[in-house]
């Protein structure tokens, strides 16, 4: 009898984790998500700013394993873990397993400040993503209808945050207000819109090399970014950003992108945790739990080479996966490989022709770096047509300038009351 294999999450270590064991004999997986599709995060923000469609980045779980044998897909929201029954407790049922692998991944992490998670912006999936663009467009369309004063400040765009995807947003802002917004609202003055990039840290991209970070910084700075560096966010209310300086920031548009904490799954105590990621040995096993294991950013597994735990870093994420998936395939236990992270390096792009790249043994920077982060994002999209999709929405927008993606789509909310 084949042993039954749920893996939670289908980002990109629960993807995949499924699709090494796809087709394998003695194995019946049963993935299970909250959402029907693998969704691309490196890209999230050119969602933000119009550049890309989500179809583009979104890959359909059914679509993916449409010819698989022996994987299933379910959507539905998994509510807790009973560990003892091998049980997961879900929104629409109950499921059982043999062997449980957690690969739930990362959300914004807005610190426990509830106010702040209300009334700005996360990235962490595509509807967020989508209502980044619609909230941003829908400033500017207001503001022609109500004709306010633009030199208040209400329409500053403000990131928090100076990772790869503050400093991504804040370089694909900034060239969307010079090249496309002036050609869309033609009376608005946008000299006035600040793009400001608040950081805690001295320099952006702060686990890059030195090299790189200045490099960034003189990048944001030459696209008119305001860069403030050793700043901290302690409050919004809607229509003013405060920081610990005392300064205060007015806008309607704020973005969260100042750090992650983990998804963790109701069932599990606080000791089989650290830093809100499930404590793991070399083989991705929960240290109290026999046939528990986590996988990619969630998971916390000290090594000689990182005895503080990985980076959440999709390279980690999928060769966890790998090595997880190649370690039930093999019928004796004993032959089991330990999990080895090889640092492959990591890159940034802050608009067209700026990009920083760092390899294990050199880093690099410019025009050769912003082409070497398009080859490299455009070959780990899924599908061809996908591939071939941002490519021509690339080239587009190389030439011209300009992108023709700038739809604002609101839900319809549905009025069950009758008439």
């Amino acid at each position: 009898m084949r042993e039954k294999i749920i893996v939670v999450g289908g980002g990109f270590a629960g993807l995949q984790f499924a699709r090494k064991l796809n087709n394998k004999s003695g194995q019946k997986v049963m993935m299970i998500d909250k959402v029907n599709h693998h969704m691309f995060q490196p890209l999230f923000y050119q969602v933000a700013c119009g550049r890309i469609e989500p179809s583009n980045i979104s890959f359909p779980f059914r679509k993916i394993f449409q010819k698989s044998r022996n994987i299933q897909f379910r959507m539905t929201e998994v509510l807790e873990v009973i560990p003892e029954e091998n049980k997961l407790i879900c929104e629409d049922g109950t499921f059982n397993y043999d062997k449980l692998v957690i690969a739930t991944g990362c959300k914004t992490n807005f610190f426990g400040n509830e106010k702040m998670e209300h009334l700005t912006f996360g990235m962490k999936d595509t509807q967020q993503a989508i209502s980044i663009r619609n909230h941003v467009l829908q400033t500017f369309e207001k503001l022609i209808i109500e004709k306010k004063r633009t030199d208040d400040g209400n329409w500053n765009i403000v990131i928090v945050g100076s990772g790869p995807t503050g400093v991504e947003l804040a370089g694909a802002f900034s060239e969307m207000k010079k090249n496309i917004l002036p050609r869309d609202y033609p009376h608005m003055n946008f000299k006035e819109l600040q793009i400001i990039l608040i950081s805690s840290t001295e320099k952006p991209l702060a686990n890059m090399s030195a090299e790189s970070q200045n490099k960034s910084e003189e990048y944001l700075k030459n696209l008119g970014v305001n860069f403030m560096n050793g700043e901290r966010v302690t409050d919004y209310d809607g229509d003013k950003v405060f920081l610990a300086s005392g300064k205060t920031i007015p806008s309607n548009n704020v973005i969260w992108a100042a750090g992650v904490t983990g998804n963790i799954l109701k069932g599990f105590s606080e000791s089989d945790m650290v830093k809100n990621r499930y404590i793991v040995d070399r083989f991705n096993k929960l240290k109290n739990f026999e046939n528990i294991y986590a996988i990619g950013d969630i998971a916390y597994m000290e090594t000689p080479k990182y005895p503080k735990g990985h980076p959440q870093v999709a390279n980690v994420a999928i060769n966890q996966a790998k090595n997880l998936a190649d370690n039930f395939l093999k019928k004796d236990k004993k032959s089991w490989r330990e999990y080895e992270y090889e640092d492959l390096g990591s890159l940034a792009t802050i608009g067209k022709h700026r990009a920083v790249v760092d390899l294990p043994k050199f880093s690099f920077q410019g025009r050769l770096a912003w082409y070497f982060w398009m080859f490299l994002h455009l070959m780990l999209i899924l599908s061809v047509r996908n591939k071939l999709a941002i490519f021509f929405n690339w080239m587009w927008s190389y030439i011209n300038k300009d992108s023709s993606l700038r739809l604002i789509i609101i839900p319809t909310q549905h009025n069950d009351t009758e008439q």
